[in-house]
C-alpha cells in the first residue's frame, strides 16, 4: 500500500501518506473541503480526528412575505425559497444548523425539550448528507476514510457512521492503516469544564489507550489519533477559566495553562509510537516531538470554512515528512 520513498542510505521503503483534521464542528464547507483533500494533495488515507458536529440550530421564519432569518449580525427579511436556500447554505457552512418553521413553531425552541429534539434531528440529517456526500466523492479511488467521534458528539451520530461502506468508524479501534502501520483511534477527551458526552478520567483515558496499544505488532509503528493532545505540550495551551467560565487576565493577557491530558503524555512517553495526531484545544497549532514521537495539532477555524490539517507521509518505522496547511 502506498507510494514508495527513500531512506538515506538509498534503500527504498513502503510510504503511507495521510491527511489528518478535526474539529470541524458542523461545518459543512470544512468538512467538503476534507473529503476534497483526499485528491487534492494525492494521499492514501483521510483521518477525521473528532468533534465533527455542530452546536447550535438558526429559526429560518417563514412569514405571508417569504422567509426570514437573523444570522450572525445580517437580518434576511422577505427572502424567496432560492434566496432561503442560499442563507441556509451559508449557516451549514458555519457549523450551525438551521431549521424553518412558522413564528408559533419556532416558538416551541423555547422549550428545552423540543430544542433537543429539532437538535437532534438537525445533527442526523446533516451527518446522513455528510456520509452520502463521502461515499459519492470517494467512490472509484483507493483513499480511505477514517472518522471518530470527539468528545463534543452525542452517541447518535455512531450508527450512522457504522453503517458506511466508504467511511470507517474506528473509534476505540486499532485497524492497519498500511502494510506496515497499524492506527489506534478515540475521540474521547479528558475531563472539561464543559460536562461534554464523551469524557473520561485520567486513569480511565489510560486504561482505553493501554487497551487499544498493548496487542499491537509493532508499537513504535503505531499511528495514534487521540483527541485530546498530550499535557503540557505545544499542542494544549488554552486561556485559564474561572467557575464562571470567564477567561482570567495576567498582566494585560489571557493566561495561558496545559489543558491536554496526562494520560496521554504518560502513554506517548511510555510506548513512544510512531505519531501522534491530536485536536480538541483549537488555538494550539503546533508539531512537537515528544521522544521520538511525532505529535500534531492541526488546529480549528471552522467558523469562516477556513480547514486547518496536516499533511503526514510515514516511512515504515520513520516520519518522513509533515506540514501544516490551510485550506
Amino acid at each position: 500500500m502506498g507510494l514508495l520513498g527513500r531512506r538515506r542510505n538509498g534503500v527504498s521503503e513502503p510510504v503511507c501518506s495521510l491527511f489528518f483534521a478535526t474539529d470541524i464542528h458542523g461545518s459543512e464547507r470544512c468538512f467538503r473541503k476534507f473529503i476534497n483533500a483526499g485528491a487534492f494533495y494525492g494521499v492514501d488515507a483521510l483521518i477525521m480526528g473528532g468533534d465533527i458536529t455542530g452546536k447550535t440550530l438558526v429559526p429560518i421564519e417563514r412569514t405571508p412575505r417569504g422567509w426570514s432569518a437573523v444570522v450572525g449580525d445580517h437580518t434576511y427579511v422577505d427572502m424567496t425559497e432560492r434566496e432561503r436556500d442560499d442563507v441556509e447554505q451559508l449557516v451549514r457552512d458555519s457549523g450551525r444548523y438551521p431549521v424553518r418553521g412558522e413564528r408559533d413553531e419556532l416558538a416551541r425552541l423555547a422549550d428545552e425539550d423540543h430544542m433537543a429534539q429539532a437538535f437532534r434531528e438537525a445533527v442526523m440529517q446533516s451527518t446522513r448528507r455528510w456520509v452520502e456526500l463521502a461515499e459519492e466523492r470517494l467512490a472509484g479511488t483507493a483513499i480511505r476514510c477514517f472518522v471518530t467521534p470527539g468528545n463534543d458528539d452525542e452517541f447518535d451520530i455512531d450508527e450512522l457512521l457504522r453503517g458506511s461502506e466508504r467511511v470507517e468508524f474506528v473509534e476505540g479501534r486499532r485497524v492497519a492503516l498500511s502494510d506496515a502501520h497499524e492506527m489506534i483511534t478515540t475521540g474521547y477527551s479528558n475531563l472539561t469544564p464543559w460536562d461534554s458526552p464523551r469524557e473520561l478520567t485520567e486513569e480511565a483515558m489510560a486504561k482505553r489507550l493501554h487497551a487499544m496499544a498493548d496487542d499491537a505488532e509493532r508499537p513504535g509503528r503505531l499511528v495514534c489519533v487521540i483527541h485530546p493532545p498530550p499535557k503540557d505540550s505545544e499542542l494544549d495551551q488554552a486561556p485559564a477559566i474561572d467557575a464562571e467560565f470567564r477567561v482570567l487576565i495576567e498582566n494585560g493577557n489571557p493566561r495561558m495553562i496545559g489543558v491536554g491530558s496526562t494520560a496521554v503524555r504518560a502513554f506517548i512517553e511510555r510506548t513512544q509510537p510512531l505519531l501522534g495526531l491530536h485536536g480538541h484545544v483549537h488555538d494550539s497549532r503546533a508539531a512537537q516531538t515528544i521522544g521520538r514521537t511525532v505529535c500534531i495539532n492541526p488546529g480549528s477555524q471552522y467558523g469562516d470554512g477556513t480547514l486547518l490539517g496536516a499533511i503526514v507521509r510515514l516511512g515504515s518505522d520513520r516520519v518522513l515528512s509533515y506540514q501544516l496547511v490551510t485550506g
